[in-house]
């Protein structure tokens, strides 16, 4: 291992897609902080904004995003990924180039790449962060394919941490616990999530709706529920998932909607929440796992990542889930009400005790 502890600076880049990246680096953020480490992020405008919110004294340095498209039908999804492979590319070898340059500039000792393949370097120490280590497809000939292409990836790397639980009682399946592991050292982590568990809220929202995603998908679903919400008689929090945005909407009285909350904010409208209502991402499975509360699920059409992740959780009883295709929000609540929930109440969350193992851990092996 190279020599990395001497000056305790770490570069975070999460990747772009959505902001489930962004947000499940800020646990991680606040760990580095409370080891004293010197932190540095790497990312666009618009994680730049959400970062900002949630921690203090921490460093940007701008990093462009991959962009990447979503097509609104599933007869366009697999050719619109298929055209932006070359732009992947790109920008996978942007990024590599860039990092260099970076690494000098700071005297970077670590770099903890959140699925940005290309940021790994002979200069620092390089950890790569995926809960994918087998990617989910419809065909298990293009499983093979695409685990053969992120090992590569993932194995010029000098670790491999994965956010979810070592153990069967996991989040992520054969995804985060394939039969055959990458050739480089590998850390679980434990869930990462933002948020902790409290008895001491009172509930003021039978629902929480909680938008998030990339386009157009997440607009999409905004306008469905919007469309149906009036059908609910009971208060409702609408959370757009939407940083940038100051517009307003009419809604009935018992609606709230906000475009865009803090953390902090969005944690305290989840305690205050018996149901929540969101995407499978998995950086929100991780949060309302760990608040222990009880979801409906709305996989992204297409994604089949949120789809598995899904599945995963209502085989175990642990979140409601129906595809958006046959989304109906009134039917969704009172099947939710009818579902047998069974939550787990002892999995592992990530803390600054284990940032400090799984770095002891590595200069172990140096």
């Amino acid at each position: 291992m190279k020599e990395v502890f001497n000056i305790p600076t770490v570069l975070i880049a999460p990747l772009d897609w959505g902001l489930g990246h962004v947000t499940r680096c800020i646990p991680l953020i606040k760990a580095f902080k409370q080891l004293n480490w010197r932190v540095i992020i790497a990312t666009n405008e618009t994680g730049k904004i959400v970062l900002q919110k949630e921690v203090t004294d921490i460093e940007f340095e701008e990093l462009k995003g991959y962009n990447i498209q979503y097509a609104k039908t599933a007869a366009t999804f697999s050719l619109k990924i298929l055209t932006q492979i070359p732009k992947i590319f790109a920008i996978i070898n942007y990024e590599h180039k860039w990092l260099q340059k970076i690494v000098d500039k700071h005297a970077i000792n670590l770099v903890v790449s959140d699925n940005r393949y290309g940021l790994y370097s002979t200069k620092a120490t390089c950890v790569f962060i995926t809960h994918q280590l087998k990617i989910k497809t419809k065909f298990s000939l293009t499983e093979k394919l695409l685990q053969l292409n992120n090992y590569w990836h993932i194995q010029k790397f000098d670790y491999c941490w994965i956010p979810d639980c070592a153990d069967a009682n996991n989040l992520t399946g054969s995804m985060g616990h394939p039969t055959k592991m990458p050739a480089v050292t590998t850390f679980y982590m434990g869930l990462l999530s933002r948020f902790t568990k409290s008895n001491s809220n009172k509930i003021k929202y039978k629902y929480c709706i909680s938008l998030s995603g990339p386009e157009p998908q997440r607009t999409v679903l905004e306008k469905m529920i919007l469309q149906q919400i009036n059908e609910l008689q009971e208060k409702v929090l609408v959370v757009r998932g939407l940083p940038k945005s100051d517009e307003l909407i009419e809604v009935a009285k018992h609606v709230e909607i906000k475009n865009h909350l803090t953390g902090t904010e969005l944690e305290q409208a989840f305690l205050e929440s018996e149901y929540i209502i969101c995407r499978s991402g998995y950086t929100t499975m991780m949060e309302i796992i760990t608040l222990q509360k009880k979801a409906i699920l709305i996989p992204t059409p297409n994604q089949t990542e949120q789809e598995y992740l899904a599945k995963i959780a209502f085989t175990k009883n642990w979140c409601y889930t129906i595809l958006q295709s046959k989304f109906n929000l009134s039917e969704a609540v009172i099947a939710a009400e009818k579902f047998n929930y069974q939550i787990p109440t002892n999995l592992s969350v990530f803390t600054a005790t284990t940032l400090q193992h799984i770095l002891a851990m590595q200069m172990e092996q140096s």
